[in-house]
């Protein structure tokens, strides 16, 4: 029975159960369980798994370097399952502790599974949102990496931070505007559409792409912008306002 298929009751103890089995472990120095919950079928097993281990290494300073030692094994673990758990887990701990767990990372960005790499830009979102400062300087070390995966994880990966700070986000873009790989490129114009519907955030993302010198990237990115003013009914700003403030200042 998968976990959405349980009452919330038994969902509740489940999730109890998952932290103290996993807790249970790291004290013993026996990661049977671990294992298991992090290879689940089920993604929301998977995923409370994750969060348990990151909330354990917050609790306790004990067992934060054998959290850590675990994490780099598992994601070397043949199980993709174990390995995208294993880099959402270094997410949560890299909320609070980017450091020590920006030495692991890197064993990721190029892993041969999408769930694993996508797992990378999920985990790159949150800690840029909660911990911008080293996660900035650590997507800025990869982005002109010669994987074209790599940069647009990056590139992903900074994107929550755009969406309240836009000049923050803006000179790395700038950076990649002749980027010529189509993944990459259709990624730097999603972005830019991503960081420019929030209150104020148009008028900065406009301001910077008019000393942009690819001109197509540019047209691409408007065109972008003034649909998810269209697909976001909460966005600052209505389609017709967004393409009138274009207009006018473009």
């Amino acid at each position: 029975m998968n976990f959405y298929d349980l009452p919330k009751e038994k969902r509740e103890e489940l999730v109890k159960k998952i932290e103290t089995d996993i807790e249970q472990n790291l004290e013993n120095d026996e990661y049977k369980n671990i294992y298991k919950y992090s290879s689940d079928s089920d993604t929301y097993i998977r995923k409370n798994a994750y969060i348990a281990l990151g909330r354990i290494y917050q609790k306790h300073d004990d067992l934060r370097d054998e959290i850590l030692h675990l994490l780099d094994e598992m994601i070397k673990m043949e199980d993709e399952k174990i390995r995208q758990t294993s880099v959402y887990t270094l997410g949560e701990i890299g909320k609070i502790d980017a450091a020590k767990i920006l030495k692991i990372f890197p064993k990721a960005l190029e892993d041969e599974s999408s769930s694993v790499r996508n797992a990378v830009i999920g985990s790159l979102k949150q800690m840029c949102l909660k911990n911008p400062e080293p996660t900035l300087q650590f997507a800025r070390k990869y982005l002109h990496h010669p994987n074209p995966e790599v940069r647009r994880e990056m590139i992903h990966g900074i994107e929550l931070r755009g969406r309240t700070h836009p000049e923050e986000v803006i000179p790395f873009l700038v950076e990649l505007q002749d980027e010529e790989n189509q993944k990459v490129r259709n990624t730097i114009i999603h972005v830019l559409g991503q960081i420019s519907y929030k209150k104020g955030c148009l008028e900065l993302v406009i301001a910077a792409l008019k000393n942009w010198e690819n001109r197509k990237l540019v047209h691409e990115a408007l065109k972008e912008i003034v649909e998810v003013h269209k697909r976001y009914k909460f966005a600052y700003k209505s389609p017709q306002e967004a393409r009138n403030y274009i207009n006018v200042n473009f």
